[in-house]
């Protein structure tokens, strides 16, 4: 192999002199051409000076090498860049999520405003030698443990401080003297953020230093070895890197298109999944599925990286307004395979760009176009939490449902840092591009070249965890002795945060498997939003219950979200934004589910907040009423009232919809509640939260009347043992239990479970 490589190198380096050769041999030829003809050679000051550059240029150029170590190293610590990068914004969201108001905590943030340090030329100078980044590149991998610390104000402080060096482990390295260090650090971030993707899709969405201890120690082992392997490597102090002079008079402008790319690389693209849950509808016609079709996204992303050495693609008007800006609001505006179709484009754009305009930004000074940059990037990360978040927040009104005037301050800003200034020609043998330049002598390509063979190999991974997963995907089974029993479930999951702020996934997963409920709703359900962690909750729990999955409205809609999942297949399903004048956005979901040969419908939501938006509730209460009063199936309505029994909202959906109550004996509900018709009763629970949530979980079982029958089972019963095994709730929550149960484990409590019949026992 190291004989092949010698020989590999020793035929790039021969091809680019005989390059070389016969750039100055044609050169030549046209001089002696205008001698002839007498045309005088006029050279301007600013061309004799690059043709005297170019001169000392190659002087200093070594021999021909492989860059894929060194590309490897910076991959896994820019690895660990993005993780802890995405991983702060839902830290920190988790302090006003369960205050509903602003905490103050928001202020950690600010950490991303640490550039401002290198204000002073000899700390810049500290931070750019080799001892400086080493230890700024430790203390991010070390940042990588916050997920093990003890409490949430100790994981949040640890992360924050990570992000703190971060962002000025970035300037240090992309504003370094050294053109072979920019060039590898800025190809390390950005096949960094296609492993980050590739990992993520076999995790099914999760970010692997966030799921467990073990893949978070992994993460911390893999950036230990990296960051050894960077420092004991063999410098390149020359070439240096020189900035282009023709865009740096528009710094604010650039860094302002920097900090949106940043902010829609994350928003859009910080997991594959993210874009299927903009675009989803109901049932039939869902649109495309995250699995497979987040692939697609996958592909155009790495595609885009490939194709960003085409000379003059990113600055070109065409690719720029309109198929970046272009796609990016068709997407928004479509829905379905349209949208995704849009989005495709969109993906395949916005890799395209990052290496044009990261060599803008470097070209401009380090302190105030960085801090700038990141200052634009926390304005559009809290404009994107007003705009769903409206009713909590203030001046909320004002950016309510206004995620289309942020995309479009995008894509305006994206436009001006490509487009003002003359580019870099990346043709150029001797170009001093930050992502082209030419290291060795091999040409300006020679980089990208092995930055290609990379992401091949990344490529292969994130497919083989498509095909991984597709091996333990299987059609629902429900095993019933009695085909026409079924079970109902409502939880709020909190968007996957328990009460400490560590993420819940698999708990929750185990917790619903162990209820075997046939049909469940999951409320606050959407975190595929950047300040949520780009989670898709939808994919994961139907891949780990192997369960069919309606999610809606979309993300893009501006809730928080609504999910049912289900054990029979889902003939049709409506989403519906219900009546918000003033208050929060609500969801809900009317699906038709074949059960046993039966059509039963299935009605779930999630209303307003009580004491804020009373008006919006009772038009919320009215709206849903209407839609189970219009069904003539058996129905079951599983709804976050936010209301105690007996109140307004709890009688307009009950006795105008024409509902029963599972249980109107249990006075001790106020926010979770199941309501059914024309099907009878078996049993109820309620499980503790055990922490996973501020909610617990409710449980309903019901068997599908006889043709023509209407009688309900209206004896309750309480000892299990007089009634048929067959119905009996699992027996791992324990048995009959009053009061509240505060333990960490999922256990019955509140008078549960009951069972009902029709005659006493």
């Amino acid at each position: 192999m190291c004989s092949n490589k010698i020989l590999y190198n020793g035929v790039r380096y021969k091809m680019a002199a005989r390059t070389k050769k016969n750039e100055k041999e044609t050169k030549t030829k046209e001089e002696d051409t205008k001698e002839d003809q007498k045309i005088p050679d006029e050279v301007t000051p600013e061309q004799q000076q690059e043709e005297e550059e170019e001169e000392e240029e190659i002087e200093v150029y070594g021999h021909p090498r492989s860059y894929i170590r060194p590309l490897i190293s910076e991959a896994v610590i820019g690895y660990v860049f993005w993780s802890i990068f995405h991983a702060l914004a839902p830290m920190v969201w988790f302090y006003p999520l369960n205050q509903l108001e602003i905490s103050g905590y928001e202020a950690y943030a600010l950490v991303w405003f640490s550039p401002l340090l290198c204000i002073s030329t000899r700390f810049l100078n500290a931070i750019q030698s080799k001892s400086g980044i080493l230890i700024l590149r430790l203390l991010c991998v070390a940042s990588v443990a916050s997920f093990q610390a003890p409490t949430t104000l100790l994981r949040l402080q640890i992360l924050a401080g990570g992000n703190f060096f971060a962002i000025l482990l970035l300037l240090a390295t992309w504003w370094h003297k050294s053109a072979y260090q920019r060039c590898m650090s800025l190809w390390g971030h950005l096949l960094g953020f296609i492993a980050l993707l590739a990992s993520r899709v076999w995790f099914i969405s999760i970010t692997p230093a966030w799921s467990n201890v073990t893949s978070n120690n992994v993460v911390i082992a893999l950036g230990v070895i990296a960051v050894i392997d960077r420092y004991i490597a063999v410098e390149f102090p020359l070439p240096e890197a020189k900035p282009n002079t023709k865009v740096n008079t528009h710094w604010k402008k650039i860094a302002a298109g920097f900090g949106s790319l940043l902010f829609i690389t994350h928003c859009l693209f910080g997991d594959v999944a993210v874009l299927c849950r903009w675009i989803g509808k109901g049932y039939p016609y869902t649109g495309p599925s995250p699995y497979p079709f987040s692939c697609g996204v996958f592909i155009e992303l790495v595609t885009g990286l490939m194709i960003a050495s085409k000379a003059g693609l990113a600055t070109h008007f065409l690719w720029t307004w309109f198929i970046g800006g272009h796609c990016i609001i068709a997407m928004y505006y479509f829905d379905a395979y349209t949208a995704f179709a849009f989005g495709l484009l969109s993906a395949l754009y916005t890799m395209s760009i990052w290496p044009e305009i990261s060599d803008r930004l470097t070209s401009c000074p380090p302190v105030k176009t960085l801090t700038f940059a990141m200052g634009i990037y926390l304005i559009e990360m809290l404009f994107c939490v007003w705009t769903v978040a409206y009713n909590f927040v203030p001046g909320g009104w004002i950016t309510r449902e206004g995620t289309f005037y942020l995309l479009l301050f995008i894509i305006l800003y994206i436009g001006f840092a490509l487009l003002l200034g003359k580019g870099r020609d990346i043709t150029k043998f001797t170009s001093k591009h930050m992502a082209f330049r030419n290291l060795d002598g091999t040409g300006p390509i020679s980089v990208h070249a092995d930055v290609k063979l990379l992401l091949m190999f990344l490529l292969f991974i994130g497919i083989g965890g498509y095909a991984y997963r597709g091996q333990n995907i299987r059609s629902p089974a429900s095993n019933k002795a009695n085909p026409n029993e079924f079970s109902t479930l409502i939880f709020t999951a909190h968007f996957m945060y328990d009460n400490e702020g560590k993420p819940s996934f698999e708990r929750v997963a185990k917790l619903l498997n162990e209820t075997d409920a046939d049909v469940i709703t999951v409320l606050e359900s959407d975190a595929s939003r950047p300040f949520l962690g780009n989670n898709d909750i939808a994919m994961y729990l139907s891949e780990k219950l192997h369960m069919y999955h309606d999610f809606g409205p979309s993300t893009k809609d501006h809730t928080w979200g609504n999910l049912l999942l289900s054990k029979y297949r889902i003939v049709n399903s409506t989403h519906h934004l219900l009546p918000s004048p003033n208050g929060e956005l609500a969801p809900a979901i009317s699906a038709t589910l074949n059960i046993s040969g039966t059509l039963v419908d299935v009605v779930t939501g999630h209303m307003g907040n009580e004491g804020r938006d009373d008006e919006d509730r009772k038009l919320q209460a009215e709206y849903l009423a209407n839609i189970t009063k219009a069904s003539n199936r058996p129905i079951v309505f599983m709804g976050y009232i936010v209301s105690k029994p007996d109140s307004r909202d709890y009688n307009r959906i009950r006795y105008i919809g024409k509902l029963k109550d599972i249980d109107s004996s249990d006075v001790d509900r106020f926010c979770q509640y199941i309501f059914y018709n024309r099907l009878k009763r078996v049993g109820y629970a309620r499980i503790s939260h055990g922490e996973l949530s501020d909610t617990e979980a409710q449980l309903a079982k019901f068997n599908i009347l006889a043709k023509d029958s209407q009688q309900d089972n209206n004896v309750v019963v309480i000892d299990k043992n007089k009634v048929d095994p067959s119905v009996h709730f699992p027996q791992r929550f324990g048995n009959f239990y009053n009061g509240h149960h505060l333990g960490s484990d999922h256990r019955y409590h509140m008078g549960t479970p009951k069972y009902f019949t029709q005659e006493s026992p």
